[in-house]
């Protein structure tokens, strides 16, 4: 059967809990990170397609109007119908559905004269009414989107006009491919643009994508290179470029092409020159560029999809069901076809019958279709209209619930998916991510090992555990930060853009009242700038050998040492993409001005790195030819405050020469009028803090008189991209190495002892899965060489830096390594940094070939791909980081109760192995007793072998066991990413499932995205289990896309999990609740009412089948057509819905404390096909009771054929409702006020139809008959003894199933009632029995040797215990 696909996909846009977007909305399954571009199926590949664009009103107008006539305008439409369209395209779509084409058959064939049942009007009621239902709901969604659309199209916008030679005001729907846009600060971009031209004097714009989707960090976009605007003012008719570029498609993290300019050089195109529609500039005062996609080929519109459909178990057994219901019709047809072809055979000439020549047989094959329409309730097209209904009511109550609502984020649950709450309650695996699931993805430094040393920070972790102590009252985690945005204007003064922030959600939603006030407020700390991610407290040694580079110290660190460790920290600060912002300047790029300390010239420096034998560090190839003074002022900039412009023409210095072959890369002397202060960092060393201190003082006349009463200091804010790189920029500023400003070609960064040095960036390398490291390439600011630094996973980092350095360079990796070990046994995230030196022409090379891969349009990232993978060789390890990831509250607890509910949960985790076990101890995944299998191969054979040893171990700990009992819950596999990839190929499939079916758990580390959806596919396929799959970043994506159920958690990575999800919640732990409570609750209450409805319909249809057999199976009834329609449509269709909403078999405290009642839904024992035919069975013999009591108390009499009917009726009308109280578990008012509506209505429609309606169902007359059996006695005594026949196997059965054998749910149902003291003693018994009858062999050993491969696991199982939780 169809499933009511459109439906699903309105109600879940009219029901959509952010409503502020309206139709407006992010798209409901984001293709990931770049890293997954390859693997998603759902990115468009266009195969080489490409569109030129030039400019409107440019040199190229002739060109443009030729290749314009295939580009859309701006304007959107997301309505489907309108005035002249609706009701065709309405029906036509409704008509999709094999339902509605059933009902429309049965109508159609009551109009043939031949087959005709009832009054041609009648038989189309239902469908009528259905059609009408949902018509109207779709006209007033779909007009509801008409005025969004409109809102939209109507906003405005300022594009360049060549009649009147400057930017006018249009409105969005008028902007087409080739416009120039010029927008101003906090305006949103109507249409995707190529950036020409940004006031921002580093040629940058910055963007928030909040609206698009959901991340509020900053992004930042930079002008095309080489533009010759740039700098000054922007000329609109002097652009005469050319852009060509791929053809629109839906990957938002990906642009190709190039801008060809007029002397036919060509500069490569990326995404990072893109400005996408509904994204909203953020940092300048006014930004230019050209439309190259408009309207519904943005990519924002492209991603603009419909609510993600997925079909439900339960869904699945009821299309089954329907089919075995269709059977039963045609057997029901056919059985009176035949009876009535015999029956006329046995005539001979009845004087009750109108002669006709029409044979038995065709008379009995028209029999057949009359009976079709006679019995067409058996199919019953009011379940699907009330299983939509239902389900949008329990969605209600689970996005309403205050259990689940998160405070401080002031966000509840999320249903995305409206069709498939019921499989919550049938979850057999849950497939987690760890970091940002498990843990909390706020990354706090806790230590980190340079050149060999390992530096503790003990104070840094005394200063956590203090932290942590003080949020352990802390529900919320809510913190309390120093922030200045109390006394300062968050406006964006200094950039002249006081206009008020608008948003996408003004235009799209009318309650949407916050204010840009209150977003500044929210966002003026910067992502990952809580209280503890800047707060590191530098350990002493370390410091004081970095320290040397500034002060006459006593510490005289070893030559290689030093290097690494000002390596170290440059990298730390610089490999990233951390944009700068300050409390002061909101949203903003920082403007730093350069500090004013007495640096040291680069002569003393040279003394100084002399004197440690340091010969690596050269000052310059021209050091003989330049005095001090030129070089300090070529490598550092001294004197009055100034702005950080790096890009600035006009501040280029002429004063200093150039070294050769080497762009220019010194920042300007040039002064400026800005009054921010220098940021003093916190583990800056004695004299940097008061130089610092010296140079703000001398700036007091420049500062604002709230500023007097403020710390001296002003906080520099990271706006980072993941939690990593926050925490990785504020251990550097700890040290002094401080990040001060980023621009698209400079970097300043703070170094103790020289000060704000100006560090030429030529390059980025962007994070990428498959490479699992990111580089940047830098002209290093004292040696002038062009250096590599790398971060990355510490796996790659190490095999990249085996082949590399002398002796002390393996030393350093071989100290490193075992460093790394214990950070993991430790439980921190671990990291590892490197770097490489390039020489002049080996750069040279490398540039041309990574030029023509950044201006390929076919197969960009795999040439971008290898071009950093050919440059990332022959690295030299610096050091290494650990980072803290604390778990979330209540983890170990839910895991603990997704256990004893029967869900087997699966980590996959792309951290090392030992990291990953040592989390699984803290969050109670693996237990004391539990035995670990680990499977860390090199080949195929390998695992094969391995997975095969493994088996064998299981077995016969299994059969050596002095319990008879399945010891599967005993051992956790634990299996690395390489051995992963052989296991998920098809020849070991098999052996990999097998053992993993024998383990309580899995751990899958170093997995990759691509890993985690083969194995939530292997199991779900090979297994045939429900299974739900919960993450919170880009790479869970295609995880939570694969399942049956996907969750998403509005975590710290931005918002791609939840858009891609069937339900979104922003804690771990709200999945107690969401799954053990809610997902019972669904399933139980769908079940039954789905059995419900084909109970009644089965039951009131064999009425009409058993009066065949007294009519001579003419299709008569004993009914009036109208009672007929209506019983099940009107007066038996309102109580299952409010059952299938409201009813609770156990409430909510029994079900957490009971998590093992959860396997009443896995076991999906509410709806078997046992339980199905059972209640079938039910339905036939009331059926019968309900019949032919009446026939033999009447047996005889002279009634007419109505007045049998009445009491017929009127008996399966109590018996129906009846049934639904026997089944209730939970009787309010509201369901007994309901019930009794049901009957009042159904005896007031009958009784006012039996005194007004003559001639309603002519020929018949129905006039008097129910006012005179109602006044009869006998009439009240069928309808009572016929109610209690009919129902007593039922109450009998019931109850001595309940007594006899009670199943779980119904022994918790007797608990519930018992008075608190007892209710605690019963629910601690049951929990101890069910554990005794789980417990493990007295004889469990603790370790079993079956891990060859890493022989040192069992000292980090052992050390479990130190994992931060």
């Amino acid at each position: 059967m169809e499933q009511f696909q459109w439906v699903r996909h309105r109600c879940l846009q009219f029901l959509s809990t952010d409503t502020r977007r309206g139709w407006y909305s992010p798209p409901s399954s984001l293709p990931p990170k770049s890293s997954l571009d390859a693997q998603d199926p759902q990115v468009q590949r266009l195969n080489g397609k490409r569109r030129v664009v030039v400019a409107r009103w440019g040199p190229h107008h002739a060109e443009y109007q030729s290749n314009s006539k295939g580009f859309q305008k701006n304007s959107i439409r997301t309505t489907k119908y309108n005035i002249i369209s609706f009701i065709p395209m309405n029906l036509f779509q409704q008509f999709h559905r094999a339902a509605n084409l059933y009902f429309l058959f049965l109508v159609l064939l009551n109009w043939v004269p031949a087959v005709e049942a009832f009054q041609k009007e009648i038989t189309m009621i239902p469908l009528a009414v259905v059609l009408t239902v949902i018509a109207f709901k779709d006209a007033m969604e779909d007009y509801r989107r008409y005025r969004y659309d409109k809102k939209i199209n109507n906003t405005t916008t300022h594009v360049y006009c060549r009649n009147q030679k400057h930017f006018v005001e249009r409105r969005w729907a008028e902007v087409c491919v080739g416009d120039l846009v010029r927008l101003s600060c906090n305006e949103i971009i109507p249409a995707d643009m190529v950036l020409l031209y940004s006031s921002d004097p580093n040629g940058v714009c910055h963007i928030e994508t909040a609206n698009l989707d959901g991340e509020t960090n900053l992004k930042q976009r930079q002008v095309v290179r080489d533009l010759t605007q740039q700098g000054s003012k922007f000329v609109p008719e002097n652009f005469g470029s050319r852009i060509e570029c791929e053809n629109p498609n839906n990957d938002l993290r990906r642009f190709r092409g190039f801008m060809e300019h007029p002397g036919k050089v060509r500069v490569g195109l990326h995404s990072e020159n893109l400005l996408l529609r509904s994204c909203t500039v953020r940092n300048t005062e006014t930004v230019i560029g050209i439309v190259v996609y408009a309207g519904h080929e943005t990519k924002a519109m492209q991603n603009n999809s419909g609510p993600r459909y997925k079909r439900s178990k339960l869904e699945r057994r009821l299309n089954i069901d329907v089919l075995w219901s269709v059977v039963l019709l045609l057997i029901m047809c056919f059985v009176a076809a035949v009876g009535h072809g015999l029956w006329l055979n046995g005539l001979n000439d009845p004087i009750f019958m109108i002669p006709d020549d029409t044979p038995s047989a065709l008379a009995a094959f028209y029999m057949f279709w009359t009976m079709i329409i006679v019995l067409q309730v058996l199919i019953p097209i009011s379940l699907y209209v009330s299983i939509e209904i239902v389900k949008l009511g329990q969605i209600y109550f689970i996005q309403n619930d205050l259990d689940l609502y998160n405070p401080r984020l002031d966000t509840g649950v999320q249903c995305r998916a409206l069709n498939i709450t019921e499989d919550l309650g049938q979850i057999q695996y849950l497939f987690s991510d760890k970091t940002g699931t498990l843990t909390e993805n706020r990354m706090l430094f806790r230590r980190c090992t340079v050149a060999g040393t390992e530096y503790p920070h003990r104070d840094n972790a005394i200063s956590l555990e203090q932290y942590e102590e003080q949020e352990c009252g802390d529900v919320d985690r809510s913190h309390t930060l120093r922030s200045r945005s109390s006394k300062k204007s968050l406006s964006c003064k200094s950039l002249n853009c006081n206009r008020s922030s608008v948003s996408l959600n003004t235009l799209t939603a009318e309650s949407d009242t916050h204010s840009v006030l209150d977003t500044l407020h929210r966002r003026t700390l910067g992502a990952f700038s809580g209280t503890m991610e800047c707060a590191v407290i530098p350990d002493p040694q370390l410091q004081g050998k970095l320290c040397a580079l500034s002060t006459d110290s006593h510490v005289r660190p070893e030559a290689g040492e030093f290097s690494h460790i000002l390596d170290f920290f440059l990298a730390l600060a610089v490999c990233n993409t951390v944009v700068v912002s300050s409390p002061t300047q909101p949203r903003h790029v920082v403007q730093m001005p350069v500090a004013r300390t007495p640096l040291r010239s680069l002569e003393e420096m040279k003394t100084l790195l002399q004197k440690w034998s340091l010969p690596r560090f050269p000052i310059s190839p021209n050091q003989g030819t330049d005095t001090p003074g030129s070089l300090t002022r070529k490598f550092f900039t001294r004197g009055r405050s100034a702005s950080y412009f790096p890009n600035s023409a006009s501040q280029t210095p002429t004063t200093t020469q150039e070294l050769p072959n080497l762009p220019t890369y010194t920042p300007s002397d040039a002064s400026s009028t800005s009054s921010t202060p220098v940021p003093v960092c916190s583990g800056a060393c004695g004299e940097d803090v008061k130089d610092s201190e010296q140079a703000k003082s001398n700036d007091d006349d420049e500062t604002e008189s709230d500023d007097e009463e403020e710390d001296d200091e002003e906080e520099l804010l990271y706006e980072a991209e993941s939690p990593d790189e926050a925490a990785l920029v504020q251990a550097a500023k700890a040290y002094g190495c401080t990040l001060l400003g980023r621009s698209p070609e400079q970097i300043l960064v703070n170094v103790p002892g020289a000060g704000p040095l100006s560090i030429p960036l030529l390059h980025v390398l962007p994070f990428h899965s498959a490479r699992k490291r990111m580089s940047v390439v830098v002209r290093h600011p004292l040696t002038a060489e062009v250096v590599v630094y790398t971060k990355g996973a510490d796996n790659v980092i190490m095999e990249l830096a085996e082949g590399a350095g002398d002796g002390f360079a393996r030393e350093v990796i071989k100290r490193t390594q075992r460093h790394l070990d214990q950070y993991a046994r430790e439980g921190l995230r671990t990291l590892c940094i490197a770097k490489k030196v390039l020489e002049e022409q080996e750069y040279r090379t490398w540039l041309k070939r990574h030029e023509f891969a950044e201006t390929s349009i076919e197969n960009r990232e795999e040439l971008l791909l290898e071009s950093a993978e050919r440059l990332e060789t022959n690295l030299k390890l610096l050091g290494a980081t650990g980072i803290v990831d604390r778990l979330q509250e209540d983890v170990p607890e839910t895991i603990e109760a997704l256990q004893e509910a029967g869900i087997k949960v699966w980590v996959l985790t792309g951290d090392k192995q030992e990291t990953a076990i040592n989390i699984a101890f803290a969050c109670k995944l693996i237990r004391p007793t539990d035995q670990l299998l680990t499977a860390n191969c090199d080949s195929k054979e390998a695992c094969e072998a391995r997975l095969y040893e493994l088996q064998h171990e299981i077995s016969n700990f299994t059969k050596g066991s002095v319990s008879g009992q399945d010891k599967a819950s005993d051992f956790v596999l634990v299996i690395d990413g390489r051995t992963l990839d052989f296991a998920l190929q098809n020849e070991l499939q098999e052996s990999f499932m097998e053992l993993a079916c024998c383990c309580r758990s899995v751990i899958c580390c170093r997995s990759t995205p691509l890993q985690k959806s083969q194995v939530v596919r292997l199991v779900r396929d090979k297994l045939k289990v429900m299974t739900l799959a919960i993450g919170d970043g880009a790479n869970d994506v295609s995880m939570i896309q694969m399942a049956d159920v996907g969750i998403g958690i509005s975590g710290q990575e931005g918002m791609q999990a939840v858009m891609s999800s069937d339900f979104a919640i922003s804690r771990f732990k709200y999945l107690n609740k969401l799954i053990l409570v809610h997902g019972h609750w669904c399933y139980a209450r769908l079940a039954n009412m789905i059995l419900y409805f084909f109970y009644k319909n089965v039951m009131y249809v064999n009425l009409l089948f058993w009066y065949q057999f007294f009519c001579g199976f003419s299709g008569s009834t004993m009914t009036n057509s109208w009672v007929l329609i209506f019983f099940n449509l009107l007066f038996t269709s309102v109580p299952p819905l409010v059952y299938g909403v409201l009813d609770k078999d156990v409430s909510r405290e029994t079900l957490v404390d009971l998590p093992d009642l959860y396997k009443f839904g896995q076991k999906s024992q509410a709806y078997l096909p046992s339980t199905f035919w059972l209640t079938m069975l039910d339905a036939f013999y009331q059926s019968l009771v309900c019949f032919f009591i009446p026939y033999f108390a009447y047996a005889g009499s002279d009634i007419e054929v109505f007045s049998f009917g009445s009491p017929i009726n009127s008996c399966a009308l109590l018996i129906i409702l009846l049934h639904q109280v026997i089944e209730s578990r939970t009787l309010t008012w509201l369901h007994g006020a309901l019930l009794l509506f049901s009957a009042l209505f159904y005896y007031a429609f009958v009784l006012v139809f039996s005194v007004t309606c003559v001639t309603c169902s002519s020929p018949t007359n129905p006039y008097g008959i129910e006012t005179k059996m109602m006044s009869e006695a006998l009439y009240y005594f069928v309808c009572a003894l016929t109610t209690v026949l009919a129902l007593l196997p039922r109450i009998l059965f019931r109850a001595i199933c309940n007594t006899v054998c009670p199943s779980d749910l119904v022994k918790a149902q007797k608990i519930e009632i018992l008075p608190p003291e007892d209710y605690c003693a019963s629910v601690k018994q049951w929990k101890e029995t069910k554990a005794a009858g789980e417990a493990p062999p007295k004889n469990i050993l603790q370790s079993l040797s079956m891990n060859a491969d890493v022989p040192n696991l069992t000292d980090c199982i052992q050390e479990a215990g130190a994992v931060v939780s």
